[in-house]
Parts: C-alpha cells; structure tokens; sequence
C-alpha cells in the first residue's frame, strides 16, 4: 500500500505537519511537545511506507518558530529517515526557514545539518508564518 497524504494541524504546543507521497515535506509552528506515541507512530509509519517507493526528489520544508530539546530530536529523526531516500536512488533537499532575528533557530538548523551530516538550505525570511505559506505540497 503506497503512502497516503498526512496532515497534523498545528497547535500552539505542536507543529504542523505535513507529508506528501508526491516527494513533499513540511513542518512548521511551535514545537513546545513531550512525547506523543500516537504522532509518533503516524509520522514514522508514513515515513517507513514512504521509502518503500519514493519520489524521485522530497523536498523538507521546515519553518519552526520554537523548537525545545524534544521537539528537535524528533526533527532529527524525521530527517535522519527522510535522507534515506537516497539509498533507493533518490534525491532531497531541506530548506530550513528562520526568521531574520531568530539567531538560535538558525543556530539550531546549523546543528542539526552537522549532526547528521546532511545539506540543509538555510533561508531567511522577514515573518516565518508567512515564509512557507505560499509553496502548496
């Protein structure tokens, strides 16, 4: 069974999420969460089916207000699997949106990108709620 379309609405203490079979990926808002099995499960197991049949290019699309110490590990593990899209012959690439004042969600990009050692975009923007709202995945 291919991957379907998986939308989690963003909440003041959990961001948005979306993910797209067609090669699209999306997190934004607030990631002020604790452990949540459910989410995790949803997320995971999209992402597991996904790479059974990946789209030629994902493109990750992160624009974060707040991100705490959990919410970004979590970050890193999506995107530690989502990179494993090039194990079946695919491509990704990840732009990382940050407000121009928002030095530590910058700093915390800047860290993940060495951490796992993958290519992260980093793209600065004047209001990080409106930055990603225009690209339809």
């Amino acid at each position: 069974m291919a991957a379907e379309r998986l939308h989690i609405e963003a909440t003041n203490d959990i961001p948005g999420i979306i993910l797209n079979p067609e090669g699209f990926v999306r997190v934004y808002g607030r990631g002020l969460m604790g452990f949540n099995p459910d989410m995790s499960a949803k997320i995971f197991g999209w992402i597991e089916e996904y790479l059974k049949s990946p789209a030629r290019i994902t493109t990750v699309i992160i624009a974060m207000e707040y991100l705490n110490s959990f919410s970004a590990k979590v970050l890193v593990s999506i995107l530690k699997e989502i990179s494993r899209v090039s194990e079946k012959g695919s491509h990704y690439f990840i732009h990382w949106c940050y407000e121009e004042e928002d030095e530590d969600i910058l700093e915390r990009g800047e860290f993940i990108a060495a951490t796992l050692n993958i290519p992260i975009d980093f793209i600065r923007t004047p209001d990080i709620t409106q930055s990603f709202l225009s690209l339809r995945i």
